[in-house]
């Protein structure tokens, strides 16, 4: 680990820190010439798609098409380090529950199957028949399918997504909490009734046409560093990049391309943001509003004036429903509370809402700073009424854009992991395979951890992921995996989830992204779907990291046929020909017609997007308006109210710059100027003196959960965390996850999404040991 410090970083995002961390993380791994080689095949048309982010990819022919971020996850998974069946069991499971998640990340690679031996309280060698025969055992002893919980990662392939799908449907039950539930589900929610589809509407070609860029709740420089070369670029033709966001960020600030040989020899960097608005934590809702109801006011002032419109009357008039019910709870709306919500005042307000409405074609880009909020799925509403205004969607360098985390959890979600398919999906996957699918909703995240506290789940298998490290509520789904009486995990390296365990618990290892995936047929290559629709193969090119693993089609072919032996289902034949699998794909779902085919295509191919060509799959058949009154059931204020005599703020959680979701990379958060430190909190300097404490100390973080009818107070305590001076709103805390996921209350989620709402906890801050 490296030395603990906190020290302002005043260089750009990328430059030559980003390449001196990549070289550092190769040769931590012991692969700097072996990784190195790895990743000029990242997102190349005969390569592997980036186990990284779901960004997708400017150019199949260029060279160096990885970021950062990319790098550290090739890093990992190409790592010469083995975690063999000797290397786990060396320690117990209460001996490995001591140590970090980093330290359990730094064992490497798994190589054999894991059993777990109740005797010693350890992890022992399997062979893969009988991993097989103890899940069939314990799925067909359940007396009821819906007892059994399937998790998915959204670095699923397309081909095992859909493989699981069918296993799990051909045995009963619709239970698939997936990440999604935890990060973009309020993004499908808001997006489906509104425009007819739960995904963005933009493609890269669009970001070279927009004149004006809105960036809200997302730290690209960490989360997502190729989007930086597309605001970069856009912001050098003189675009606009409006960021919404309550920490400076200095991916938004400034960017030093790597791949810029100019910038690189000149210590240059490029700025990203034109305009900069740090609103307090949660204000979106009321910024957007806010914007809508500026918008409005200056087409009334054209209006009056005889000038050009600022509406797009004839796109509202051709495409739009609500418009008229919108804009009269709109006027009604008066500012203050608009104001005092944002944590902005009315003129920057105003300001923002002067920008959009003076740009052409808009763009309005989203992360989980938007999604993990009570009234998340109202804020994405309030985002599409705003690009409704002006007919900035379905046309050319305009449209919404959710920006989607893991490199395929928006395929999955097409594939079939969803716990509330559509009854058309069930009747077409029913009719090619011969079976009848299960019709009742299945549970999510929040419901799987519910069904497992109550005792109504018994069995939870997770295909891939990190389900103990990235839920809410630590304590209470660490309670719930523990009562299983068999947990699965199918994964590639060992962490947090493994020492979490069931009385019965396998650990299986699989082949990674970047791994040559040889199969009866020959080389296999998978499918992934991008945040902004693109389908494209990815093929691995390292040898296995060992000869026991299985790719993860074949682990669900086998699993499925050990416990289905009814099915009429060919899952060995499927699995030992990828193409059959997307040739089932193509039978079940319309929109991949001639599947194998396409992906031959450098880049793939994109899928139908209806509302990105004005055609609305809405009941109404037109894109609607929604109208949200302000709301009035926010969690801050009710504790505050119940708390009067100490300072309630409130906290987001967020990820480091060494950290992708759950995994962690090393200790270091580079732009924020933390070295060798993860228990840390963000703080105002002004609320540091209200508080009486300084910059150093170390505190320990309450949490404070009352529930909507007030009756219910609960506490969940998270210790010691150095206080950081940072430049955020007053009111407002920022602390890393998964550290402080025990803060968040699992009966905490936003409206309709069900998303644990992680970005607003209501707090209290005390120094550590009273």
């Amino acid at each position: 680990m490296s030395e603990q410090k906190i020290e302002l970083y005043d260089g750009p995002a990328g430059g030559w820190g980003a390449l001196k961390s990549v070289a550092h993380h190769l040769n931590e791994q012991g692969v700097a010439v072996k990784g190195a080689k790895t990743l000029l095949h990242a997102n190349q048309p005969d390569g592997f798609d980036c186990p990284g982010c779901a960004w997708p990819d400017r150019d199949h022919r260029s060279t160096f098409e990885f970021c950062e971020n990319g790098a550290k996850a090739v890093a990992a998974e190409a790592t010469a380090r083995r975690a063999t069946p000797e290397v786990i069991a060396a320690k117990t499971l209460a001996e490995w529950a001591e140590a970090s998640d980093y330290e359990l990340e730094a064992t490497g690679r798994l190589t054999e199957p894991l059993v777990y031996d109740p005797q010693t309280d350890r992890y022992q060698r399997t062979s893969w028949d009988a991993a097989f025969a103890l899940i069939a055992q314990q799925l067909r002893a359940l007396p009821d399918p819906n007892e059994a919980i399937f998790y998915t990662s959204g670095r699923t392939s397309n081909e095992a997504a859909f493989l699981y799908q069918l296993f799990v449907r051909e045995y009963g039950t619709n239970n698939f909490p997936d990440c999604s539930n935890m990060c973009h589900e309020p993004s499908g929610s808001g997006l489906r009734p509104t425009i007819g589809v739960g995904k963005g509407t933009v493609t890269l070609h669009d970001f070279e046409q927009a004149d004006c860029i809105l960036v809200f709740g997302q730290n690209p420089g960490t989360n997502h560093p190729r989007m930086l070369g597309e605001l970069r670029a856009a912001r050098k033709r003189g675009a606009k990049i409006i960021s919404f966001n309550p920490l400076k960020e200095r991916g938004l600030e400034r960017f030093a391309d790597p791949q810029d040989k100019l910038e690189m020899l000149t210590l240059g960097s490029a700025p990203i943001s034109s305009h900069y608005f740090q609103l307090q934590v949660g204000g979106d809702f009321a910024l957007l509003k806010g914007m809508c109801k500026r918008v409005v006011e200056l087409d009334d002032v054209a209006l009056a004036m005889g000038l050009p419109r600022v509406l797009d009357v004839d796109f509202i008039a051709e495409h739009a429903n609500g418009f008229d019910s919108f804009l009269a709870e709109l006027r009604e709306q008066s500012w203050e509370p608009l104001v005092a919500a944002s944590g902005l005042s009315r003129e920057q307000i105003e300001q923002a809402a002067d920008l959009y409405a003076g740009s052409e074609r808009v763009i309005a880009c989203w992360g989980m700073g938007i999604t993990q909020h009570r009234h998340s799925v109202a804020t994405i509403q309030m985002i599409v009424n705003l690009l409704l205004l002006r007919g900035n969607l379905g046309r050319e360098g305009a449209g919404a854009c959710p920006v989607r985390g893991h490199s395929n959890v928006q395929g999955d979600r097409t594939m079939g992991i969803y716990e509330k398919p559509a009854p058309a999906f069930l009747d077409k996957l029913g009719e090619v395979f011969g079976f009848a699918p299960p019709r009742a909703h299945g549970v999510d995240t929040v419901g799987a951890i519910q069904a497992m506290l109550d005792g109504a789940a018994k069995v939870f298998i997770a295909m891939g992921g990190n389900f103990a490290a990235a839920t809410p509520d630590t304590a209470a789904t660490w309670r719930a995996l523990r009562q299983c009486e068999l947990t699965v995990h199918i994964t590639t390296k060992f962490n947090r989830s493994h020492v979490v365990h069931g009385r019965k618990a396998l650990v299986l290892p699989v082949l990674g992204r970047t791994e040559i995936d040889m199969q009866a047929t020959g080389p296999q290559g998978v499918t992934v779907e991008d945040s902004m629709s693109m389908v494209h193969l990815s093929a691995g090119m390292n040898a296995p990291a060992s000869e026991h693993l299985l790719s993860e089609p074949m682990l669900v072919a086998r699993m499925a046929a050990a416990t289905l032996t009814n099915s009429c289902t060919p899952w060995l034949a499927l699995a030992g020909d990828y193409a059959a699998i997307r040739d089932k794909i193509e039978a079940v779902l319309p929109d991949f017609a001639g599947f194998n085919e396409k992906i031959k295509a450098p880049g793939g191919f994109r899928l139908r997007n209806t509302a990105s060509e004005r055609a609305w799959a809405t009941p109404s058949g037109r894109a609607e308006f929604s109208t949200h009154a302000m709301p009035t059931d926010l969690a801050v204020e009710r504790v505050a109210e119940r708390h009067r005599d100490v300072r309630v703020f409130t906290l987001t959680t967020l990820r480091s710059h060494d950290q992708y979701n759950t995994t962690i990379y090393g200790h270091d958060d580079r732009y924020r100027g933390v070295y060798g430190h993860r228990r840390v909190v963000f703080i105002n300097a002004a609320d540091l003196k209200d508080i009486g404490l300084k910059a150093g100390d170390w505190v320990d973080i309450t949490s404070l959960y009352v529930g909507e009818t007030g009756a219910d107070v609960e506490q969940r305590r998270a210790e010691r965390f150095l206080l950081v001076e940072y430049d955020i709103p007053r009111g407002c805390l920022a602390s890393y996850y998964p550290e402080t996921n025990p803060l968040v209350p699992l009966q905490s989620f936003s409206v309709t999404a069900r998303t644990p709402t992680s970005k607003s906890i209501p707090v209290t801050l005390a120094r550590h040991g009273g």
